[in-house]
């Protein structure tokens, strides 16, 4: 592939996306060049090649993949896994439903606007909501610490019961296992979930199409950065809590309103670009963003402006992405932000041809840059 060729690609995809680059042509070689590889070392198989685990391994970015997909897809292989979506989508009999599990460990346990109980509630709700299901049935498992007061897992169970009955759905069954002091940080909590597909929703990057919008269902980073700031590690004050909520009435606003929906993803670890990142390579098209159309409070961008840390990669709890046929995203928008968790909505870009497997952001200074899946482990635990 000539440097030219690839450069016209490039210029290509953001046109089709409606953003403007003002490139010199030297420029846009350099990135181009960098796009080539990138792409070479997207097309090798993945592989572990680490010996031990690290803790970029649970950060979401390239590592994780790396390890899910070189591991356990590779020894558990079946169509269903291979989605790698939120949530399977399974047919029993006549009916269709969704199954999902997550554990949380986060750290602390309770922070601004929530806990590790709700969180796991709200969390394994929205794995459902996102693969199109109406939430029904929840698991609970307990992994907890010698010594851990009983009055705080009173204080989680006690969270998790009143987040169940806001998103009505039922702990139907569950595990508590207790180990040594120092073997665990206090609570770990494991939630699976099922839940019903009523709607004959067909989602996925396979469903992606060029001219597609891609929106957001309010502003990004708030979950990731008020955990940063809980654990009181860093000598940053701001006014942040989490996003954490249930969103299976926002999903169903947004289907009823845009049936032209592609895909939804729940934006925890890392963040959005790892979710766009994730449906350019599956879809193997371009995704091509708009950085002053991304909301972000100024509180999450000060902080991480300060942390040196993109709000791209920082979690979300309570903010979907959602790919929508282009035609339809004014209507997607309007039914978003009638929602009281969607209010702050936004088309962030639109999907292109070219180049395959990329995310490019349009920078507020009016150039392009790559968009690459989370390297390392920048963040601390935060779900």
């Amino acid at each position: 592939m000539t440097t030219e060729r690839t450069a016209g690609r490039a210029e290509r995809a953001v046109a089709e996306a409606e953003v403007t680059t003002g490139h010199e042509v030297g420029r846009l070689s350099r990135e181009q060049q960098v796009l080539q590889r990138i792409e070479r070392a997207r097309r090798r198989p993945p592989k572990i090649r680490e010996s031990r685990i690290t803790l970029a391994h649970g950060a979401g970015g390239k590592a994780t993949h790396s390890l899910i997909e070189g591991m356990f897809v590779e020894a558990f292989r079946n169509p269903t896994l291979e989605e790698l979506d939120d949530g399977a989508v399974l047919s029993v009999g006549a009916n269709r439903l969704a199954f999902t599990t997550d554990s949380y460990v986060v750290s602390p346990l309770f922070f601004p606007g929530g806990d590790i109980g709700d969180l796991a509630v709200n969390g394994t709700v929205n794995d459902l909501a996102v693969s199109g299901a109406r939430p029904l049935y929840l698991s609970a498992g307990f992994i907890l610490e010698e010594g851990f007061p009983v009055a705080e897992l009173q204080r989680i169970v006690t969270s998790m019961a009143a987040a169940a009955e806001r998103a009505g759905v039922q702990v139907v069954t569950g595990d508590t296992k207790v180990v040594q002091r120092g073997k665990a940080d206090g609570c770990y909590v494991n939630t699976s979930g099922i839940g019903v597909l009523e709607r004959p929703v067909a989602l996925g990057s396979s469903h992606v199409r060029p001219g597609d919008a891609v929106v957001v269902s309010g502003p990004i980073g708030d979950h990731g950065v008020t955990i940063m700031l809980a654990r009181g590690e860093l000598d940053i004050a701001a006014d942040l809590a989490s996003d954490t909520a249930a969103l299976h009435g926002l999903v169903d606003v947004l289907l009823d309103a845009a049936p032209g929906v592609r895909l939804m993803r729940d934006a925890t670890r890392g963040g959005v670009a790892t979710i766009l990142n994730e449906v350019a390579q599956a879809a193997q098209l371009a995704v091509v963003v708009d950085e002053a159309s991304v909301p972000v409070r100024p509180a999450v961008t000060g902080a991480c402006e300060l942390l040196g840390i993109d709000p791209l990669y920082v979690a979300c709890e309570g903010r979907l992405v959602a790919v929508v046929d282009g035609a339809q995203a004014e209507a997607a928008l309007a039914a978003l932000r009638g929602h009281p968790l969607g209010d702050g909505a936004a088309v962030i870009g639109r999907v292109a041809a070219d180049p395959p497997g990329m995310v490019l952001l349009r920078t507020a200074f009016g150039g392009t840059r790559v968009v690459d899946m989370l390297v390392g482990d920048p963040l601390p635990r935060i779900c």
